[in-house]
């Protein structure tokens, strides 16, 4: 029998493999993950002696896990007289996150874009004239329930002093704008100048044509270009199309933001996206 593998398949590499097996053969071990987590959560540290009064486990049992943990980094070992104090190791708070990315494929290069954007869209930069448009379709976005916690559009003055000069986009079919996209910086602080929260918005009646698609991939080439190393946007649990949307444009899921906010008194969830330029 012959397997064929996908050509988007791809294979860790030797080192990265065997170190998170390591990693995930030391948590295959009850006992070692609930004594991990009671680490993890005494900030300043915990003896031996308290952990194994906590676990309910022998000194020899509560030392012999500690070394385990210790040998993979889990966690470090320090003494202080005559007490053994045990401490989380914080860079496997990050660590072992990333590695079950990595083992499920989160941190393979992304695609940069859709390519299917359809032929009648004309995405270009945003004009003057433009303005009441983008106005009435940010409107129709806010009567979906779904699309931002606003719940008025914003006057012109306020959107065209939050938006980035150059990185602002409209579509157009037969001449008339059907959407826009738009990107604003996340901090005024030097060391997220790479940083932008992106919107994209499309008309009612013009849903599902693929306005969306051809207007995300001029942003996210814009800004690529343009030197921005991180775009993130929040999205409601229930916006669907739109999650899909931005996954296709090399978005990943970074968590979900438990009843961040309000809209008309009831509590929302969203969804936190965040793309990475692939050339920085």
């Amino acid at each position: 029998m012959t397997t064929t593998v996908a050509p988007q398949a791809q294979v860790l590499p030797d080192g990265e493999a065997a170190t998170y097996a390591d990693w995930f053969a030391c948590l295959a071990e009850p006992t070692r993950v609930r004594l991990l987590h009671a680490v993890a959560t005494a900030p300043r540290g915990i003896t031996v002696g308290a952990l194994t009064d906590l676990l309910g486990i022998s000194q020899s049992t509560c030392s012999h896990h500690v070394r385990k943990l210790a040998d993979v980094g889990f966690v470090q070992v320090r003494k202080e007289g005559t007490a053994t104090i045990v401490t989380v190791n914080a860079a496997c708070c990050a660590g072992l996150p990333h590695a079950a990315d990595a083992v499920m494929g989160l941190l393979a290069p992304r695609p940069c874009c859709p390519e299917d954007v359809p032929a009648d869209v004309t995405v270009r930069a945003l004009r003057d004239d433009d303005w009441p448009a983008v106005r009435r379709i940010y409107g129709e976005g806010v009567d979906t329930g779904v699309a931002t916690f606003e719940t008025t559009v914003p006057s012109r003055a306020t959107l065209d002093a939050k938006w980035i000069d150059g990185q602002r986009w409209v579509a157009e079919i037969d001449g008339t704008v059907v959407g826009w996209a738009a990107a604003t910086p996340v901090s005024t602080r030097e060391c997220y100048s790479g940083v932008a929260e992106t919107s994209i918005y499309v008309a009612d009646g013009h849903r599902g044509r693929g306005i969306g698609k051809a207007l995300i991939r001029r942003q996210v080439i814009a800004l690529d270009e343009a030197g921005y190393w991180t775009l993130q946007t929040s999205i409601f649990t229930e916006n669907r199309a739109s999650l899909a949307l931005h996954h296709s444009a090399g978005y990943r899921t970074i968590g979900i933001r438990e009843r961040i906010a309000q809209r008309d008194g009831t509590w929302h969830d969203t969804v936190l996206l965040e793309r990475r330029n692939n050339i920085s």
